[in-house]
């Protein structure tokens, strides 16, 4: 879970930084504007993995030494 939900901030990052620097919105492009039912899918799932990478800045990492 913690993986998807990082692939997902990423996307959304990166699209982010192409709305900033080039004010070109790649998730409205590929799936057919902002409006579209499955643009609004894709940013609701980006928001919510957004708030659930929330939890990654509470959470104590796990240190292991591999030998």
């Amino acid at each position: 879970m913690d993986k998807l939900a990082l692939v997902l901030v990423i996307i959304g990052a990166l699209n982010w930084l192409l709305v900033g620097v080039f004010r070109f919105d790649l998730v409205a492009s590929l799936f057919g504007g902002q409006d579209a039912w499955l643009s609004r899918a894709v940013y609701t799932l980006v928001g919510i993995a957004g708030l659930y990478a929330i939890s990654f800045l509470f959470r104590e990492r796990d240190v292991r030494e591999k030998v």
